[in-house]
Parts: C-alpha cells; structure tokens; sequence
C-alpha cells in the first residue's frame, strides 16, 4: 500500500501516535486510507449538501474494507461571483484546487482517493489533480438542481439574469422579479440546466471518471446518495486492481468527450477546461481536434439554456449513458476504453435505453448535423475562439455589423443598462482574457441583459474572456490571443466592420493588414489591473484560452 510510507514499521510510530490522535484504531491504520475530498461550504448551493454525500461514500469505502479520510477543497460560486471583482477568482480557483489536492494527497500518502464536486471550476480542478497525483480515483458530483416553477412555468438561475434586463427595458415589473427570484433555484444542486457545472459533470461520466448517472440524478434524489455508496465501494476495486487516472484519461477518452460534448450542446468551458485536464493527463487536445469532430457529431439535445429542458428530464430521459447509446449507433464512440467501473464503456452503456426522444433525439433526426459547440478561425482571433452554436438563433449563425468597443465588462454593462446598444451591432469586450481580465471573467450579465431586452436575436458579442454556460445567444468567447498580449482584438476600433460565420467558422474584422500592421505598432500594453496576491501571480503564469487556460512555468 501506498499509504506504508506514512504509518508502516518502527520508524513510524511517531506517525500512527498521531493517527491515534484523531481517533484511528490500529485496525483502521492497518487498512487501506482513502482520502475524500469534500468541497462542502455553506455559499455554494450545489455544495450546501455535500456532507451527506460524503457520509455515504464513506460509508462504502467502510463497507468494502477501507478507512476513508476526510480532506477539504474550496469552490467558488460563478453565479454569486458574477458582475464583480470575485469573479477574477472563479477560473483561477481551479489551479488552486488542484494545487491544494496535490499538496494533501502526496504529503499524506493516501492510497486512492474519491473526489466530491458539483460546480464550474471545482469539477475541472479535481479531475487536474486525479491525473496530477495518479492513484485511484473516483469524481463522484453532488447532482443537479431540479428547476423552479412559477405561474406553470419552469424556471433556472439564467431567467433571473435575463429578468433584470427586463425590467430596465420595462418588460417586467420589480414585483415580478421578485416572484422569480424566489421561484428559479428550489434548493441544492448544480444550477439546472446544461450550464458549466452540469456539462462537466456529464462529461466526467464520459471520460470514464465517474460512474453511470454521475452526470444526471438529481441532488435531491435518495438514488444520489445510494449512487455515492457505490463510489465509496468501488474505490476498493480500482485500488486493488491499481486502475489509475491516466490509465482511464487517455486521448481516446479526451475525444469520446468532445464527442458527447458536441451531442449534448455544452458549455463552451468546456473547452477550456478539457485541454487544461488533457495537459494534467499527457494529453494534447486543441481547438482543431474540437472541430473535426463536432462536424462529424450530430447535435442530439437542447437542455436550457439552449432549450426548454433540464437535466432532470436527460436523466429521466435515461442519462448521459443513453446519449451515448445513441452515438454508439453510428460509431461515434471508442467503447473499448476503461472506466471507474472496471468496465469498458461499452459494457456501461449496454442497457442503456432511449426514454424520451423528444428530450434525447434518435441518431437520424437529430437537431443539427454538427455538434452544439464551434470554433471559429479568421484575422480577428488567429488561434480560435469559440461559441455554443445550438444556443444561437439561426438569424445570427451568420452576421455582420458595426463594432462596439468596450475595454471591460463594467464598460458594456453600462452602456447596454443605458439603451445605446442597437439592433445589428457587435459588442466587443476586450482586456478580460486569462492575462488581462486577469482570470478570463464569465459574463453572464451582458448576455443576459441583452436577452431579457430581446435583443438575443439582434446582437452579437465577442470577448477574450468568456461566458456562462447559462449564456444564450450569438456569445462568442476565448478569443486568442487575447487583447492583453496585443491579440488582434485589442486593435479593433469603434466602427470596424466585423463579419461572423458559425456556419462556416469564421470570424474576419474587415481591416486591411496594412491598417492592422499601422494599429499594431502603435498599440502599448496596459497596466496590470491588479499587482499583487495570487491574480498578480497567476497572470504572470496563465496560457492562452487556446490551450486551456493552464499555468506553466
């Protein structure tokens, strides 16, 4: 066992004196120690009920002749951290947790570990650490959030945001803002819909990461808690047969991903945050890869905010499993891969059934041809950007109009509260990538401020920061190189001419070269907006969001 080094023979008495400190029985030092890594806290909702979800992996680590060992990850919540300074930290939280992770898991000796998340950044950066420290891994999620209702109707964080723009436009009363405040988040779990938290815990069932349903049965559901119980027994297994993280996340696993990613309409964080896992596992995953697959991958669900559905109805649906039984028809998938099961994800998905196909549609109707999310190429972001197509309506998939130029979030939120946004504009939000935001803000408020004043369908928005997986419209995000490295995007000006093509993928600001060269030269590079603390420290490390966004020395 791993964990020998930490309590086994003379020389380590003084350690299992310490064990004992806490509590441990020569019987409990002597057996196997998982570490669990819970990411409970009391300010994010899908977190709130974590402790009874560690409880029962516990329990079956217990019960299959382990001694599970308590350790925390912090989180941030995106929707709480939206519009202000705190979101600079959401996406830079996720190389802390994974740091954090590593630094307990080695330090400690365990000899497998079972990781709980359920939000944006906190899946991501567990399942970085699970290839980082390589032993015996399972990421099992606290589950979604069921949607809220009012006045008959279905309801997520996204119609709050979109709310407010409403009631500035004078769509909506305050009143009425605050039945739905009230109304769209019913209780624990990660917000409802196909946003950030909720793709990357599909997607880690499709890495081989975590176990069927991981991606879908709601927090709320005692299934949940039994499905944790399995985790905390199956860990047992990998760790006797030594199955590790990177004999699971190997490049054919990264592509099942993409692929899956394309059928179900993700987030577009998603294509930050499986490159940044693909480099903790020795992987090269880039934006090319992501397109030569979604062209040839079908685009199969519609989940909010892309559509009327919910993650509920994809697990009543019959799951992630069941979209991939789909895919599978056609061959889309490598099913000889290894999973957390012990199993091959074709033996996984071998009673998985089609429920509903108005929620899952069959592999010969599909909503489009091509998967959910696109990368877009051309002079105005020459390593890509990208944009979550099935989210977009089919009058904005190709555009062209005039640009306004905003240098930060708080610039356009301004402008667009205000009303000098017009139909037909392209809305470029520059200076708030990885490096220069710094920490690539999510701009879930100008989305959906636009939306709630109906001008989704009018509009178009471009950034090298990005957007929540709660964004819906023509939202285009990750432009690299980003602004602050003199990227092309920081030398557009107030009227240029930009022509979008989700069709055909790209993205062309319509400048001569020779006027961009003149722009170029005289371009100087801002200050650093903050110059201490760890955002001062991570902006001097970050890469690109072409490459996910890591940190590199």
């Amino acid at each position: 066992m791993r964990s020998n080094r930490a309590k086994s023979g003379l020389e380590k008495a003084p350690h299992r004196s310490l064990f004992k400190a806490m509590g441990y029985t020569n019987e409990e030092i002597n057996q196997p120690l998982i570490g669990i890594v819970n990411a409970k806290n009391e300010i994010i909702p899908g977190h709130i009920h974590l402790d009874t979800i560690t409880e029962a992996v516990k329990a079956g680590v217990r019960m299959a002749g382990g001694t599970p060992i308590e350790f925390p990850a912090i989180g941030v919540c995106d929707g709480i951290a939206m519009g202000h300074i705190g979101m600079h930290y959401s996406l830079a939280s996720r190389e802390l947790i994974a740091d954090s992770i590593e630094a307990v898991a080695m330090a400690h000796g365990f000899d497998a570990l079972v990781m709980i998340p359920n939000c944006d950044k906190i899946v991501p950066g567990m399942l970085m650490a699970a290839a980082r420290v390589n032993i015996p891994t399972i990421v099992f999620s606290g589950g979604a959030m069921l949607p809220g209702k009012l006045d008959g109707q279905r309801l997520s964080l996204t119609d709050v945001f979109e709310a407010v723009g409403a009631v500035k436009a004078g769509k909506m009363t305050e009143e009425e803002l605050l039945k739905c405040e009230d109304s769209a988040c019913p209780g624990c779990g990660s917000c409802s819909g196909m946003f950030t938290a909720n793709s990357m815990n599909c997607l880690t069932e499709v890495l081989g990461m975590g176990l069927p349903g991981n991606g879908t049965v709601p927090a709320v559901y005692a299934e949940r808690v039994r499905l944790a119980k399995k985790a905390g027994m199956m860990v047992m297994k990998l760790l006797k047969k030594d199955i590790r993280p990177k004999d699971i996340m190997t490049k054919e696993a990264f592509y099942n991903a993409l692929t899956v990613d394309m059928a179900l309409g993700c987030s577009t964080n998603s294509m930050l945050h499986l490159p940044a896992i693909a480099y903790e596992a020795g992987v090269e995953l880039n934006l090319e890869i992501a397109n030569e697959i979604s062209e040839k991958t079908p685009n199969l669900c519609r989940l909010a905010p892309a559509g009327p559905h919910f993650i509920v109805d994809l697990y009543e649906a019959g799951g992630v499993q069941a979209v991939m039984k789909e895919l599978s028809k056609k061959n889309l998938l490598n099913l000889s891969l290894l999973t957390v099961t012990g199993k091959t994800l074709g033996e996984n998905i071998a009673a998985a059934v089609n429920r509903d196909t108005n929620i899952i549609r069959p592999i010969d109707n599909p909503y489009s041809k091509t998967g959910g999310i696109a990368v877009l190429k051309g002079n105005l972001a020459p390593d890509g950007c990208v944009v979550k197509r099935s989210a977009v309506a089919e009058e904005m998939l190709q555009h062209r109009g005039p640009a306004r130029v905003f240098n930060s979030e708080e610039e356009v939120n301004e402008a667009i509260f205000a009303g000098r946004i017009n139909k037909g504009d392209v809305v470029v939000i520059r200076y708030e990538g990885p490096k220069g935001g710094p920490g690539m803000r999510e701009m879930l408020t100008p989305t959906s401020a636009l939306a709630g004043m109906g001008l989704d369908k009018d509009v178009a928005l471009i950034t090298d920061g990005r957007f929540s997986g709660a964004t819906r419209g023509a939202s285009i995000g990750h432009v690299s190189p980003e602004a602050a490295e003199g990227g092309p995007i920081a030398l557009v000006e107030e009227g240029d001419v930009i022509a979008i093509d989700m069709i055909n993928g790209t993205i062309e600001l319509e400048v001569s070269d020779e006027e961009l060269r003149r722009r170029k030269e005289k371009w100087i590079a801002p200050e650093a907006k903050i110059k201490t603390g760890y955002l001062a420290r991570y902006a001097k490390l970050v890469t690109s969001a072409s490459t996910g966004g890591v940190l590199k020395i």
